[in-house]
């Protein structure tokens, strides 16, 4: 649906100065009927990518295509039309105060030239749609947060985009209302059949509502794929520092700072075992005692959904004899169980 091919966009320089690097040789797909996530810090370029996507700013080299075609090629008028394909929606809502909740989604259809009765037959159904058949005449200033996201939702969709854009859409809502605005964007997806892509730096967004996700960090994409692949096993240290307060178990300081990176004479080794697919439902913490004797603690867990999966993960210790340490590397092996040697303690 949307695709970013060798992608560069940099800002200023002049007088023989290069200017800000902004995306830096971006490669990057989004699947058709997904939803996808790119997340990232603050000023890692996650704004400039959707902006590029609509033709609200040209790249300085590269191509991104929507549908097959390419924005940056495109005149004016053909970029309005694009623009009518490609609904938004804004961390503040961008609704006109003056405006009642159906004379804002009404807007882009008034720019379009539809008749009245047009209008009405469009923005009713819509309403209806994301929960707010009942506010047609409140005005913004009436309604809560969620309303006018909701509002906006409506909006994006007036003119029956295959595409919409999240721009930080739950960034400003409580969790709440974050939680039934995901909700809103899932049925949409399901439902309309619309590709999605959201920029967040929320990760618990991307866990419960994406399918895909890609890692941008200072104006690279360093990782991409399935957002369960992605959030269960990441490769790259910014995607395990964006995920590190958001998913697994964290072990208190006393503990993580007395781990040693070698094994120690009479110590302990400290091992997360990962539950997912097949092994999250079998009883294998209890075989594993089974195997290497009684001397296992657990020493924390959780359990969790990502983008609809089920995924556990537990922190155990046990002694690192060599002897120990074969018959569990046996028994992981055997089971397909996915495990990280945290350190070693005494």
């Amino acid at each position: 649906m949307v695709a970013f091919e060798a992608v560069t966009k940099r800002f200023g320089g002049s007088g023989g100065q290069p200017g800000f690097t902004a995306l830096d040789g971006i490669d990057f797909s989004v699947p058709r009927g997904a939803i996808t996530g790119i997340i990232g810090r603050s000023g890692a370029g996650k704004s400039t990518l959707i902006r590029l996507v609509n033709g609200l700013e040209r790249v300085s080299s590269g191509r991104v295509l929507v549908d097959g075609v390419e924005v940056g090629g495109l005149s004016e008028t053909a970029l309005r039309d694009l623009r009518r394909r490609v609904g938004m929606i804004f961390q503040h809502f961008n609704l006109l105060s003056s405006r009642t909740a159906f004379d804002n989604v009404a807007l882009p259809l008034e720019i379009a030239g539809l008749d009245a009765r047009a209008i009405r037959e469009k923005v009713a159904p819509l309403l209806d749609l994301v929960g707010l058949g009942d506010k047609a005449n409140s005005y913004p200033s009436e309604l809560s947060g969620g309303q006018k996201q909701r509002v906006g939702i409506a909006r994006a969709l007036a003119t029956s985009p295959k595409l919409l854009l999240s721009d930080e859409a739950t960034s400003a809502l409580d969790p709440e209302t974050t939680h039934s605005i995901l909700e809103l964007l899932k049925r949409i997806n399901a439902e309309l059949g619309l590709t999605v892509l959201l920029i967040t730096h929320e990760m618990e967004v991307v866990k419960t509502i994406a399918t895909d996700v890609a890692v941008i960090d200072r104006g690279r994409i360093v990782e991409a794929g399935r957002t369960f692949d992605i959030f269960t096993m990441p490769r790259h240290e910014t995607t395990r520092a964006l995920l590190s307060s958001s998913l697994g178990v964290k072990l208190p300081e006393w503990v993580r700072s007395g781990l040693q990176p070698q094994p120690l004479a009479g110590g302990r080794v400290m091992v997360r075992l990962i539950f997912f697919g097949e092994t999250a439902f079998q009883p294998l913490t209890a075989r594993l005692v089974s195997e290497i004797g009684p001397g296992v603690n657990i020493m924390a867990g959780t359990i969790d959904e990502i983008a609809g999966e089920p995924f556990g993960s537990l922190v155990v210790s046990y002694a690192s004899d060599p002897a120990v340490l074969e018959r569990a590397a046996r028994f992981y092996a055997e089971t397909g169980l996915t495990t990280e040697v945290l350190g070693y303690v005494a």
